[in-house]
């Protein structure tokens, strides 16, 4: 009887004797492996954490204090007009310009706020794919013809996931639509202008702390770019006029975190993450010993980091251990890829849109790894089944969509993604 019991125990033990006992330490390609997957992983928490991630989980936390249930459920729930929600949530990523980890704080405060399926999904698939300065470095840089059908159907893609996702959990979408109906209607504490406001502001900094360098020296988006920590600046003092005005924060709390992030501005001109760190931190101080709505807003902040982020880093080394960094290798050779995704074939589109589902692609990567793919004989088709699939998807963005939306929808929604993205390649392929 306690064998019976016990047995799984016993099967996790000599599972990690036996990894333990034939792990093969000391074969060059496996040593790399380890050693490439801790290089993605600092690279990641140096380059995203501070940047992108923070940002975004204050954000989420915002949504699920100050934004009313009321107000999602009235543009994005089961009961909203379908073509507003499906809409805004399949434009979305235009706006944000973030990566496959960085929206899912996002997403996932949306859809604790009891947003449909449906539009929930197509938010977490536009936020990362639409991205307008991605979409026109692809036209540029890969060509026309590759940058109009990522746009068009990464836009089309959101909807129609969306839709599919919402069709085939329609029960308990039903009964969520029941559920809500029957809620009472919250009271609303500030007027809708001044949320958007508080959003806008707070969006503004997420994008333009993490615009990245164009390929050239002028024009428009260099100077946007020359400018961006300005600007990130001028937003944060906005921000924290709202912060004063509408959240009821005492000013010489922001004082005192403003103070010392501009000394270190100016002294570390070179290294504007640290002032940036130290203005996270000062906001989390402030709202971490303030009252009501600040205390509650820090309290929902502190969930989505400690839900999201442990889950994200541990995707991130499984990531770098079985692909490795661009230009990097990992336990799967590249060469295996740029074999695999040559022509036009069911196959290689297929296996490029896997490929491009389970590996890590930080905003705007993608192009300089396709340039040198497609340099080495991949196909058009399965360039854009990648195009489609990497950006939107990774394993640590899997590992997280399951913990908030369970094993089922997320199936569902991986296997969506892969398989239109393979099914684009080859139409894209069939004519170019």
């Amino acid at each position: 009887m306690i064998w019976k019991s016990e047995w799984k125990s016993l099967v996790w033990i000599v599972s990690g004797f036996l990894v333990a006992f034939f792990l093969p330490i000391g074969a060059v390609r496996f040593d790399n492996a380890i050693l490439e997957a801790f290089h993605l992983v600092k690279w990641y928490a140096q380059e995203h954490v501070i940047l992108c991630l923070v940002p975004a989980f204050f954000i989420a936390g915002a949504i699920a204090v100050f934004i009313s249930q009321d107000s999602v459920m009235k543009y994005l729930g089961p009961t909203a007009n379908k073509f507003v929600s499906y809409g805004v949530s399949s434009v979305s990523g235009s706006v944000l310009a973030v990566c496959s980890c960085t929206v899912l704080p996002l997403f996932s405060g949306i859809y604790r706020m009891g947003a449909g399926i449906g539009p929930a999904t197509a938010f977490l698939y536009s936020g990362p794919a639409i991205n307008v300065l991605a979409i026109i470095l692809t036209a540029r840089i890969l060509g026309a013809p590759l940058g109009i059908a990522r746009a068009v159907g990464a836009v089309l893609f959101a909807i129609i996931i969306g839709l599919i996702m919402h069709f085939l959990f329609r029960k308990e979408e039903a009964e969520k639509k029941v559920g809500m109906m029957a809620m009472p209607v919250s009271e609303v504490k500030r007027p809708l202008w001044q949320n958007g406001i508080f959003f806008a502001l707070m969006v503004a900094i997420l994008v333009f702390a993490n615009w990245g360098k164009p390929d050239g020296t002028s024009g428009f988006w260099y100077e946007v770019y020359s400018q961006k920590w300005l600007i990130t600046g001028i937003m944060a003092i906005g921000l924290a006029f709202t912060l004063y005005r509408w959240i009821k924060i005492k000013i010489w709390k922001l004082v005192l975190v403003a103070i010392p992030v501009i000394i270190i501005a100016y002294a570390f001109p070179a290294h504007p993450l640290i002032a940036f760190a130290m203005g996270a931190v000062g906001l989390g101080t402030i709202t971490s010993t303030g009252k009501g709505e600040a205390e509650e807003w820090f309290g929902q902040t502190w969930d989505f980091t400690k839900q999201i982020l442990p889950m994200l880093l541990f995707g991130v080394l499984i990531a770098g251990l079985l692909l490795g960094r661009p230009g990097g290798e990992g336990i799967i050779p590249s060469g295996w890829v740029d074999w695999a995704v040559g022509g036009n074939s069911l196959w290689s589109n297929l296996f490029a849109s896997v490929v491009g589902a389970f590996m890590y692609f930080a905003t705007l990567t993608e192009i300089p790894i396709l340039q040198g793919l497609i340099g080495n004989g991949m196909g058009n088709g399965p360039a854009l089944a990648l195009l489609l699939a990497g950006p939107a998807l990774s394993l640590p963005n899997m590992l997280v969509i399951r913990s908030v939306m369970g094993n089922k929808k997320t199936i569902a929604f991986v296997s969506l993604v892969i398989i239109m993205s393979a099914i684009s390649g080859m139409i894209f392929g069939s004519f170019y």
